[in-house]
């Protein structure tokens, strides 16, 4: 058999395209803010990670450009190697600073990160015990360990306990969990799943690309929203949201970082951050650090969108946190809401659109996302054509 059979195969994307409602590869013509040009027309942007607003603030792309002049466009090699740069420890030093861990090891991209934790920290005889809406990364990276993976049901702590205790007591165990999880914008239990691995001898990491920046204390994280910064052994996270650049990282103890280092195979055989990514996430990390109020600002946009979604009548999946900047719409089958993402996208509002198995089924939603830097203007404007196009549907 040809191995390209599989190619030439129909696919949902084709019956997507034939119905005219395919949402993938809109080009932007424009910086990544609040308002952008997209295929040549203005759209207000509720489908970004930005959550910070970052990406066209002047120091951070200021920080990028002088990078890119001084220390050129990339550096040709492994960190492990030559392509370890002082930037990068300045930012793992300052960044390990702002998260009180002891050390942070960056990875190239978010995802990355992911594949070198998990796959170092998970060992043949080990376990990895996953909420079942973790990101795909975390999935990946447990493929790529030798431990056995267990799953248990969204948020729900009777079910990881169960888990739990399938783990023999010679095993080693590390629970693994979003913080902020990225499709429904609820938060993790954190001080449930603290409790519940002190009790069964586990390690405890969370995925925080979607809470650095948005929750806890001047931005922190989950982790210090709950107040839990000593009882969480591995943040992992990201510069392409709040921090407005590309790479990724994890914060743990400096026996831990180091461990990673030498052991996480993404991490040794992948060129490192080039500079310019770098100094840009440096930036924007010192510019959160500084501007604490941009969190506040999120956090208020957040409450506000949903204070006018809810006096329209239009149904939110339900989360354990208002002041979260991701807001999903149900829209329920996969036609509809291809169909809904496309008019909105005409009338100038870009979302996103979350299916199967991004979502459950019978479950899909528009994915909203705010940015600190969004006006209560644009978020008016935009509700009054998300509310106006939903009209259209029974939904």
């Amino acid at each position: 058999m040809d191995i390209f059979e599989k190619c030439n195969q129909r696919y949902i994307q084709d019956e997507v395209r034939d119905l005219g409602i395919y949402p993938y590869f809109h080009a932007l013509e424009s910086r990544q803010d609040t308002e952008v040009i997209m295929e040549g027309k203005r759209r207000i942007m509720l489908g970004s990670n930005n959550y910070l607003g970052l990406t066209t603030n002047d120091a951070v792309v200021k920080a990028g450009m002088h990078a890119y002049e001084t220390l050129g466009s990339g550096c040709s090699g492994s960190r492990f190697l030559n392509g370890t740069l002082k930037l990068h420890l300045e930012l793992e030093d300052e960044l390990a600073k702002f998260l009180r861990k002891d050390a942070v090891v960056t990875f190239s991209t978010g995802f990355q990160s992911n594949l070198g934790i998990i796959s170092a920290i998970v060992g043949l005889h080990d376990y990895v015990i996953m909420d079942r809406e973790n990101h795909a990364s975390l999935y990946d990276g447990c493929k790529l360990s030798y431990g056995k993976m267990l799953r248990y049901q969204h948020n729900d702590m009777a079910d990881l306990e169960k888990k739990l205790q399938k783990v023999p007591e010679t095993a080693g165990c590390l629970i693994v969990t979003d913080g902020v999880f990225s499709m429904g914008g609820d938060i993790a239990n954190l001080p449930e799943i603290c409790a519940l691995a002190k009790k069964y001898g586990a390690r405890v990491m969370v995925d925080d690309a979607h809470g650095l920046g948005v929750i806890g204390e001047g931005g922190r994280g989950t982790a210090s929203y709950y107040g839990l910064e000593d009882q969480v052994d591995i943040y992992m996270g990201t510069f392409s949201k709040s921090l407005a650049s590309l790479g990724g990282y994890m914060a743990a103890s400096s026996r831990v970082a180091d461990f990673v280092r030498h052991s996480s195979r993404p991490f040794i055989f992948s060129a490192s951050i080039p500079p310019a990514n770098a100094a840009a996430a440096l930036a924007a990390l010192r510019q959160l650090e500084a501007h604490p109020e941009l969190v506040t600002n999120l956090q208020e946009n957040a409450l506000y969108m949903r204070g006018l979604l809810n006096e329209r009548n239009i149904k939110m999946r339900p989360s354990n946190g208002d002041r979260i900047p991701i807001i999903p719409i149900y829209t329920y089958e996969p036609v509809p809401t291809l169909t809904i993402a496309k008019e909105l996208y005409e009338r100038g509002v870009y979302v996103n659109s979350s299916l199967p198995p991004a979502a459950a089924p019978h479950e899909c939603l528009l994915r909203t996302s705010l940015m600190a830097t969004h006006t209560h203007a644009l978020i008016d404007e935009a509700v009054d054509v998300i509310a106006d196009v939903l009209r259209g549907y029974d939904l």
